[in-house]
């Protein structure tokens, strides 16, 4: 496979390009050809001339029919899977547990489909971590996104005025978004407070200098992969309850609790909210899987009757997109190098980052979970 395209993103709110024109040098160095469509980076901040200078050849979307290997941020529409080349290699988010229509286009067409969200979590994995990475940024953004809105500055300032006190970050979910997130708002002076189900991530919460809230929920953990296990809806009910208080006196909730392919868990419920201090904002990012927040809504901001901020942004990173594209097209790339040994792309169905980031192949979906 000699033959990449890089895609134009269809869906509105997305503002990234799977591959950047830095990154366009490095492909064509281990032989490569790179095709852009035009206008993929535009919403990034990477023009044509950009991709052009860095040895890309500019096409328009029928390219997609003579690719050998086809990337982009987002999952393609189900009808334009039948435009790809037959045997042909495609690399994106795919969200594959709520699109088994699409998995099964992609093998009847004969396309083998990998799906970002399925990169493991290991170590040699890092590099081509899509979701790690992204998910850092959305926790910034976050903080960024809820400073904005709030009507009141974040750090303690001691001024001839008087004394005005930091505010106060609750984050719930201690994953790379949330991590991000208690470092974003330590660094711009907020007191923070982060709760997760695993005791585990109690040391790191206090290595950034915020305080870990302590909830008995009996039993819990995390999988193999690194992600919270699965709470009872009793151990969801108790981690409510000692939550309750925390929220009343918070400025700012982030909540980060995705499960993926699952529906979100809902944490914070319209009682809780209810018992916030009017002009506090609440920002869920986990929105759109279900949300973890009572009464908020995708790629909307909601006002409470008492006057607390709901925002459910569903893709924070796009805020940022050159960064997230930087990102990103080095996700692309390692994926690419980590299966081009020679210069050529060999599909290898040995590595375990092949075997489970591949959902289909040869004319059949590869994961039972799929079909």
């Amino acid at each position: 496979m000699k033959t990449l395209f890089v895609c134009s993103e269809r869906d509105p709110r997305e503002t990234r390009v799977a591959v950047i024109p830095s990154d366009v040098g490095k492909l064509s160095a281990i032989g490569w050809s790179v095709n852009v469509e035009s206008g993929a980076g535009a919403k990034a901040g990477f023009s044509d001339e950009d991709y052009k200078l860095a040895g890309a050849a500019i096409v328009d979307a029928d390219f997609a029919k003579n690719a050998d290997f086809i990337v982009a941020v987002r999952k393609p529409q189900v009808e334009r899977i039948a435009d790809f080349k037959r045997g042909a290699f495609y690399l994106s988010l795919l969200d594959p547990f709520n699109e088994k229509g699409l998995i099964a286009a992609f093998a009847a067409q004969g396309v083998t489909a990998a799906s970002f969200e399925m990169i493991p979590r290991s170590t040699i994995a890092q590099k081509m971590d899509v979701l790690s990475s992204q998910s850092s940024l959305a926790g910034y953004v976050a903080v960024i996104k809820a400073a904005n809105t709030l009507k009141r500055i974040l750090p303690m300032m001691m001024t001839p005025a008087g004394t005005i006190s930091p505010l106060k970050f609750f984050i719930v979910g201690v994953g790379v978004a949330g991590l991000q997130a208690i470092a974003t708002a330590k660094r711009l002076g907020a007191r923070v407070e982060a709760f997760d189900t695993r005791p585990v991530v109690e040391e790191q919460v206090k290595s950034l200098g915020a305080k870990f809230v302590k909830i008995d929920l009996g039993e819990t953990g995390q999988t193999a992969q690194g992600y919270a296990k699965e709470l009872t809806p009793e151990q969801i009910e108790l981690q409510r309850r000692g939550m309750a208080k925390v929220c009343a006196q918070s400025d700012v909730i982030i909540t980060t609790a995705k499960l993926f392919g699952r529906k979100a868990p809902r944490i914070i419920t319209a009682e809780m909210v209810m018992g916030m201090k009017a002009g506090s904002v609440i920002i869920d990012m986990a929105v759109e899987s279900g949300g973890n927040v009572e009464g908020s809504k995708p790629d909307e901001i909601v006002i409470t009757p008492n006057g607390v901020t709901i925002i459910g942004d569903t893709c924070l990173e796009a805020s940022v997109p050159a960064t997230a594209s930087q990102m990103y097209s080095s996700n692309v790339y390692n994926y690419i190098a980590h299966f081009s040994p020679n210069g050529t792309f060999e599909p290898n169905f040995e590595d375990p980052i092949m075997k489970v980031s591949a959902v289909t192949h040869d004319g059949q979906i590869t994961d039972e979970r799929f079909k």
